[in-house]
């Protein structure tokens, strides 16, 4: 598969595209997030992770770009990265004992052509107590993570179970990439 350009700073996104043994740069978008409030969550996500696309496609137009964007969503209201301690314990109040959606758009862009997809898996929550809540936002690991959790670290303790690909909640549904890098560079 030929090289392309990866539009993310995600050491997660690197790490899942490094064990498909897929050969790639990084250089990260730099655009400035402009989301409509009143767009579907499906609507949000694909479009940021278009712009992220756009933005680098616009310093490397002969390249391929493959960006990506995940966002929590639950009661059809995003949760991105918490601000603080006490945002991030406010959303996992929230996630507590229910079920949420995590949907990942991605986008590939060349001269060529354009493909956009999102991918949504379902993640259901155990109910935490304050002490549980408390101990993860300690741990640190809620603050760079959309709904302030990660299900790839300690945040594992927290989901009883998930419906859809576990790779679009780490943040890239893999399986789904690889095959659309192929088309992409197929037709």
């Amino acid at each position: 598969m030929k090289p392309f350009i990866l539009a993310s700073q995600s050491p997660r996104r690197k790490q899942l595209l490094e064990q498909a043994e897929l050969t790639f740069t990084i250089i990260p978008s730099e655009v400035e997030e402009i989301v409509n409030e009143q767009d579907s969550p499906e609507k949000v996500v694909s479009s940021l992770a278009y712009q992220k696309a756009q933005d680098v496609f616009s310093r490397f137009p002969s390249e391929v770009i493959l960006a990506a964007d995940t966002v929590v969503v639950v009661d059809e209201k995003i949760l991105g990265k918490p601000q603080d301690k006490l945002d991030a314990k406010k959303m996992l109040q929230r996630l507590s004992g229910t079920e949420h959606d995590v949907l990942t758009g991605v986008s590939l862009l060349s001269a060529e052509k354009e493909m956009t997809f999102v991918d949504k898996t379902r993640v259901y929550f155990y109910s935490l107590t304050e002490a549980e809540i408390d101990s993860y936002i300690d741990s640190g690991e809620p603050f760079d993570k959309a709904g302030a959790y990660g299900i790839q670290g300690l945040g594992a303790t927290l989901v009883e179970k998930i419906h859809g690909d576990y790779y679009t909640v780490v943040g890239l549904p893999i399986a789904k990439v690889v095959r659309a890098l192929k088309q992409f560079h197929s037709e």
